[in-house]
């Protein structure tokens, strides 16, 4: 039976011929046969074999040219339908057309033309019901070809879900049986698509109770969003596994493998819409612009290449200090159209004589900065390095912007630079002092460059962050390490915090912060047992969760504005700007050299004690640094 219900045996389109011309004979006698009123003991004559081997003929001709026997059965539609259809009713016209024409004065048949139209009813219906027969045996029979399949519900009852289920129908794994679809729309609940029950969602437990319901599965790109997530969530409370499948245009109805749809992003589960911005607006702003990226091997710094090379600038440079990561980059967009204009330089920030070099040469006039030291447990025993790169580093780019005449510098900024707990927070911080000095009023009209900082908190499936390591883990079979139960933080996913710096860059007038709504914060608990009900896996049974106690300088819930900044609103909702304090350039800069100073002296006590000078909100959290804080209050 196995050999026989292979997905791959296909039967010769000549048996199939062979089959279709049978039923069409069958169907020109039956309607003969009704016409005449003919008994079993009627004789015949040789008239019926003649005008029947005509018939015969017509049709095999005129369904080999519609290739009507080259349809493999159990993948038949209305489409195929149609077409034995406009086959059969052809073969009847030639053959009436032959009759009239030629074959009249022979054979004189007043129910001739009652017989053809009787004909087209049966015949069609004959091989209709052979097309659905054949379809719905196989399935049957292919449905119980394996024990133990897996229960499997589909979310929402629009097109979409419909598309889902025609594509596991013909997938070659059939071991899952779709139980149904799960809408909330009052209109579609307890009615049937394609003899699919549309449960609602409350019946859920019930379906996982009665059918050990054990997937649900989720189309990309759905509109009902707060349907969807409702659905998500009741899933992963009854233990239901969530899993994704592609938007429709990336596989247009395709076989689809149930093993290979992916497990559902986790981006799905964030508290709040996607932002979405005005990409004209941004692309406006960059065509033809030389553009220079710092950090651009990075997540973010990738992204906004990806994102201006579909803006057609005049030239874009792509700075970066690891190898490798660069070197990756370079092959990605090698295959793009926009690679032509793009060129490559492997800097270290620090190095004021190659970057200024780069700005001589090339003249930006556009940069995006978003390359720094950003791990917080590392900066913190290195904090000599943190301040390099996020506080020289920065100097150097901001002052060689000014120097060449650079339109706009766009800097990307942490929340973490929010109340400082952190070396890392506190580098940033300054650097953000600095760029907002340069627009201080009296320094500004030395020159036209327009100063912007965006600042947003944790990216998702960025280098280093929370989401690639829980995965990994989990993938490890655990245990998943929280550092505290009661964390959290604030989240984005890649493409939204790269939008909301391309759109600071046009929106900016000069010495902004521009900050992001990011819905309410994610407790990473509950991020880390949501990501292993997505792997289908049982929390604290199949995978452990243990706390491992709040590294160096981190703390337990992140800012995105000090008591002391305003919030003002722009023209898009989601995007507001901090009224923050202006800072004298010339003090900033004086402070700025004898921090650096201390950098280089490899005295990292004294170099965080100055920082504390400059930000009295820097409150060291489990650091060795607290001692100074102590000191202070002492």
């Amino acid at each position: 039976m196995k050999k026989i219900l292979s997905y791959e045996r296909i039967y010769s389109r000549w048996l199939i011929l062979l089959i279709d011309q049978v039923m069409v004979n069958a169907g020109i006698l039956l309607s003969a046969a009704m016409i005449r009123n003919v008994s079993p003991g009627t004789r015949f004559n040789l008239e019926p074999f003649l005008w029947l081997f005509l018939y015969n003929t017509i049709t095999g001709v005129v369904f080999i040219r519609m290739r009507i026997h080259t349809g493999i059965i159990r993948y038949s539609n209305l489409e195929d339908i149609y077409r034995v259809m406009k086959a059969v009713l052809i073969t009847g016209l030639i053959f009436g057309l032959i009759y009239h024409l030629f074959l009249v004065s022979f054979w004189t048949w007043n129910w001739f033309d009652t017989m053809l139209l009787l004909n087209f009813f049966i015949s069609t219906t004959m091989l209709a019901l052979l097309r659905i027969s054949v379809k719905l045996l196989f399935y049957h029979l292919q449905d119980m070809q394996l024990p133990g399949k897996e229960m499997v519900l589909i979310c929402g009852a629009d097109p979409l879900a419909l598309l889902i289920k025609q594509g596991l129908d013909s997938s070659s794994e059939k071991n899952f049986h779709i139980l149904g679809f799960v809408d909330d729309d009052p209109d579609k609940a307890n009615k049937q698509i394609e003899q699919k029950r549309v449960y609602p969602s409350g019946a859920l437990s019930w379906l996982k109770k009665q059918y050990a319901a054990e997937k649900m599965i989720v189309m990309e790109g759905s509109s009902n969003l707060e349907g969807r997530k409702r659905i998500i969530e009741k899933c992963l409370e009854l233990g239901i596994r969530v899993i994704s499948v592609p938007a429709s245009v990336h596989w247009l109805k395709g076989k689809l493998k149930l093993s290979q749809i992916p497990d559902l992003k986790i981006e799905d589960l964030l508290q709040r819409e996607a932002i979405l911005l005005d990409k004209h607006n941004i692309c406006k702003q960059l065509k033809g612009k030389r553009i220079l990226i710092t950090g651009a091997a990075g997540s973010i710094g990738s992204e906004i290449a990806r994102q201006i090379l579909k803006c057609d600038p005049e030239q874009v440079l792509l700075c970066d200090q690891a190898e490798t990561p660069l070197h990756e980059l370079q092959m990605e967009l090698e295959k793009s159209s926009g690679w032509i204009c793009c060129k490559m330089f492997l800097v270290n920030i620090q190095n004021y004589s190659r970057m200024k070099n780069i700005f001589e040469v090339y003249k930006p006039q556009v940069v995006f900065h978003a390359a720094a030291l950003k791990h917080v447990p590392m900066m913190e025993v290195n904090p000599s390095e943190a301040l390099l790169t996020n506080v020289q580093g920065t100097k150097n780019l901001a002052d060689l912007s000014i120097e060449s005449g650079v339109e706009k510098f766009v800097m990307i900024s942490t929340d973490k630079a929010v109340k400082p707990t952190n070396v890392m927070g506190a580098s940033k911080r300054i650097a953000e002092i600095y760029i907002q000095s340069l627009q201080d009023r009296e320094y500004s009209t030395a020159h036209e460059t327009r100063f912007i900082t965006t600042r947003f908190g944790n990216v998702l499936g960025s280098n280093g962050s929370v989401v690639p390591r829980f995965k990994s883990q989990i993938q490890a079979g655990g245990p998943v390490t929280v550092t505290h139960p009661d964390i959290t933080r604030y989240f984005m996913t890649i493409p939204e915090a790269v939008q909301l710096v391309l759109e600071a860059s046009a929106m900016g007038a000069g010495g902004e912060i521009f900050i992001f709504d990011m819905g309410m914060p994610i407790r990473i608990f509950d991020l880390a047992v949501n990501m292993i009900k997505l792997a289908g896996l049982t929390p604290h049974e199949d995978i452990q969760i243990t706390f491992t106690g709040l590294r160096p300088g981190e703390k337990l819930y992140e800012e995105l504005l000090n008591q002391t900044e305003l919030v003002l609103p722009t023209y898009h909702e989601k995007i507001k700007i901090s009224a923050v304090t202006n800072y004298p350039y010339l003090y900033v800069h004086r402070m700025i050299d004898d921090l650096l100073h201390l950098a280089r002296s490899n005295d990292d006590f004294e170099m965080v004690k100055k920082m504390k000078e400059i930000l009295p909100d820097f409150i060291s959290n489990n650091s060795t640094y607290q001692q100074l804080d102590i000191a202070y209050q002492e």
